[in-house]
């Protein structure tokens, strides 16, 4: 096995933020990045030293301008994305008490912010959170 730096592959923690209101998920469609066309929950990488709910706000806040005061943890999904060589497990949380409209405040990485059921998801959806629809678990569940 070669382990030099540039080639040594390892997994990354991404954390998705389950926003819901009015019964509803928001969801951008991303650009940009792995995942380009795809609809996903606001969220980024979980940087050294911070918590989920941490890298939640702070994600939450850079994507959408919005404002959230706690989370609560939710399920995680593991998922390779063989194309990109790219590996991620991904925590989701779920925000409570979030205040203000989304904005996309980085056009580069969302084409746009949009409100849906958790029963009629737009596809195709970003990969992680395919697999986390497919477990069966349910936003409805863990009100916010």
């Amino acid at each position: 096995m070669n382990t030099s730096s540039s080639s040594i592959e390892q997994a990354r923690v991404g954390v998705g933020v389950l926003v819901v209101r009015a019964g509803k998920i928001l969801l951008g469609l991303r650009r940009g990045s792995h995942g380009a066309g795809t609809w996903a929950l606001p969220g980024g990488h979980l940087e050294f030293g911070e918590s989920p709910a941490d890298c939640a706000s702070r994600e939450l806040l850079e994507e959408t301008g919005l404002m959230c005061r706690s989370f609560t943890h939710g399920p995680f999904t593991n998922h390779v994305f063989q194309m990109e060589r790219k590996h991620y497990v991904t925590l989701f949380v779920i925000a409570h008490g979030v205040k203000g409209e989304p904005q996309i405040r980085e056009p580069e990485k969302c084409a746009s912010w949009a409100w849906f059921t958790w029963e009629a998801l737009p596809q195709p959806l970003f990969p992680p959170l395919h697999s986390l629809q497919a477990t069966g678990f349910s936003p409805a569940k863990n009100p916010t």
